[in-house]
């Protein structure tokens, strides 16, 4: 029996208004624009003023994606959130933004895959509409890394940024859609990419707080080595998996980690920059937000029919692909 695929039909994001560019970095910490764009390619970041939470981006994006697909929020079915940084350990963060933006008929819940989450939660997302279960699926991706992040530690703190973003699933009336994906893990990466503190291994105690192990800690070195390995590796999965090569591909959407992972990522597959979505310089790696960010900034550029990979890898490790093909016209 074939199944009925899942197609993105709409988009919804939030950024903060407020801006940490890199002449404000230069203030906080020993680096300069020149460091950081290099080595990063980012310019600037967004941050979330303390005390709003994810579910306030989520609630911003949500309400605009419904307005631009002109959906009653009483027809959604399920609100999937792909973050790290929900507002409480509990409850959900997901049936928060379903309170806020009137769907009342939806339940909701949290995936944590850090940076590859919005690929988690999107992949998972699909199976509930292709089950014939669920009509309309929102899927958020989004996180307040401003909230994690130690701003004495330059390795961590130009990198990150805050944002969000959603799309809407409903099955699709013909064969565009999303296809299939190639999804990874490997636990044992685990102690390169992490907060040490503030789950029920380590609870946060006064001593914790004062060596800072609440906020990110990450291993660059070996980060860079397996992100670039793993993307490249099941983006060429992915390709067999569907009988195509890269030059069938129209886009390639990356995690927004560091510019040179992505050009990195490129060389490997021999795919030309120019049909490579980058909006990096602008929001920084925003975690599991990247995806639906960069979605974003394209969307008019994207025509139905087109052939999409999207591609990420997160801390723990996390990582993967998944082959759409585009559904609507901008």
């Amino acid at each position: 029996m074939s199944l009925q695929k899942a197609a993105i039909t709409g988009i919804g994001t939030y950024v903060p208004d407020d801006k940490l560019t890199n002449a404000d970095l230069e203030k906080m910490v020993d680096t300069n624009d020149e460091w950081i764009v290099s080595r990063t390619g980012i310019k600037e970041r967004r941050i979330l003023p303390k005390g709003l939470g994810l579910s306030y981006m989520g609630e911003h994006a949500v309400k605009q994606l419904l307005e631009k697909t002109n959906t009653d929020p009483l027809d959604i079915d399920l609100i999937i959130c792909a973050t790290i940084t929900g507002d409480y350990r509990f409850p959900d963060t997901a049936n928060q933004i379903a309170m806020k933006v009137g769907a009342n008929n939806a339940y909701g819940f949290e995936l944590g895959a850090a940076c590859s989450g919005f690929l988690y939660a999107l992949q998972t997302g699909s199976k509930f509409i292709e089950s014939g279960t669920h009509k309309k699926v929102i899927v958020i991706g989004g996180d307040v890394m401003s909230s994690i992040i130690n701003y004495e530690d330059r390795s961590t703190c130009v990198i990150f940024g805050d944002g969000l973003g959603a799309v809407l699933l409903e099955p699709s009336p013909d064969e565009d859609g999303i296809h299939n994906a190639i999804m990874k893990a490997d636990g044992s990466g685990v102690d390169f990419l992490f907060m040490k503190a503030g789950g029920s291994k380590n609870p946060i105690d006064a001593e914790l707080l004062v060596a800072k192990e609440h906020l990110v800690f990450q291993n660059g070195g070996p980060v860079f080595k397996r992100a670039v390995q793993g993307m490249s590796s099941t983006v060429k999965d992915v390709l067999a998996l569907n009988g195509l090569t890269r030059d069938d591909i129209n886009w390639v959407v990356p995690h927004q980690a560091n510019i040179r992972i992505i050009q990195t990522v490129a060389s490997m597959l021999d795919f030309p920059m120019e049909r490579v979505m980058v909006n990096i310089e602008k929001f920084g790696n925003t975690t599991a937000g990247t995806l639906p960010l960069a979605l974003n900034d394209y969307e008019s550029k994207l025509k139905k029919g087109d052939k999409v990979i999207l591609t990420a890898f997160g801390g723990g490790f996390t990582w993967g692909s998944l082959y759409l093909t585009w559904a609507y016209d901008s």
